[in-house]
């Protein structure tokens, strides 16, 4: 049994699920409404119901049940590793493959594949999660940096967090921008009405700064350059988004008419440079996008050159 305790400070009167679902974004507000429902919450000492309106002062404790032991199983799924050496391992990363193991989720994953391939990864900071030192969106293609031992993952992990890594990423989003290079300097936190979703957003938020800049514009379209100084979930398309560009494809943050068919966003990590965590040397990968976003590319260079 896992007990959390979270004190209430200078917070606006809030249903006690709704507050724990932003407190603890590692569980579903599902998940936390039946903690509560099977008396698991308490709120300065006694059992809390999920409408009980927490006050400034409140003092919550939470019992988790201890989860079912998962075994990690390697598994033979192919992966496109573009280097490897004793400290990491830079996969390009397929579209519609999930990073790590997850609640309902524990197999077929970018993990189960590396422990395939890869003699040794680094103990991470989740037993699910070994190696992984940042993520992707299942349905996001591109580099991810995997550390094989626990110290390079510690050196990239304060990289990261310096803002020291280069990731650039390629989209496809509607519409042609009025400004074609600009800094995107918007908070990022849970959208308090889909928990699922993120949004731009003052309250309970996070600094987050995307970096875009102007490749290609079609007549209805336009494919851009895209850099991250944070990584906050979903933090390239939530921005596209509030911008009214959203990326092509994106089925939760568009819902603009998708001419291609197709069910997942035109967004790619192209670009991925860091210091190598032994020999100090700054290091930097690029793979081009899968063949559908380069066809797509391709057809809509095909229609300007025939309308111009």
């Amino acid at each position: 049994m896992d007990l959390r305790k979270i004190y209430v400070f200078g917070e606006d009167e809030e249903r006690l699920d709704s507050y724990l679902a932003k407190e603890m974004e590692e569980f579903s507000r599902t998940y936390i409404h039946k903690l509560i429902k099977r008396g698991l919450v308490f709120v300065n000492g006694k059992k809390a119901k999920p409408r009980y309106i927490v006050k400034e002062g409140d003092f919550i404790q939470i019992e988790i049940p201890t989860p079912k032991k998962i075994e990690l199983i390697p598994e033979n799924i192919p992966l496109d590793i573009i280097y490897e050496d004793k400290d990491i391992v830079i996969v390009n990363k397929p579209k519609n493959m999930v990073v790590h193991p997850a609640h309902g989720n524990y197999s077929k994953t970018l993990v189960n594949a590396l422990l395939y391939h890869v003699d040794k990864l680094s103990s991470g900071t989740n037993p699910l999660r070994p190696g992984i030192v940042h993520r992707l969106d299942k349905d996001t293609s591109g580099l991810l940096m995997v550390a094989k031992n626990d110290e390079a993952h510690r050196i990239l992990s304060k990289q990261l967090k310096e803002q020291i890594v280069k990731r650039t990423y390629i989209a496809l989003v509607y519409g042609i921008l009025d400004i074609k290079e600009a800094i995107i300097n918007a908070p990022i936190g849970r959208d308090p009405i889909d928990r699922r979703r993120m949004v731009v957003i003052d309250k309970n938020s996070k600094e987050a700064i995307t970096y875009y800049k102007v490749l290609e514009e079609f007549r209805e379209y336009t494919l851009l350059e895209v850099s991250l100084q944070t990584g906050r979930t979903h933090q390239i398309r939530v921005h596209m988004n509030y911008i009214d560009h959203p990326i092509v494809g994106d089925l939760v943050y568009s819902n603009r008419e998708n001419e291609f068919g197709i069910r997942t966003q035109l967004l790619h990590g192209r670009n991925l440079g860091f210091i190598h965590p032994s020999s100090g040397k700054y290091m930097e990968f690029e793979a081009e996008p899968p063949q559908d976003f380069e066809k797509i590319i391709k057809l809509l260079e095909e229609r300007r050159r025939r309308t111009s």
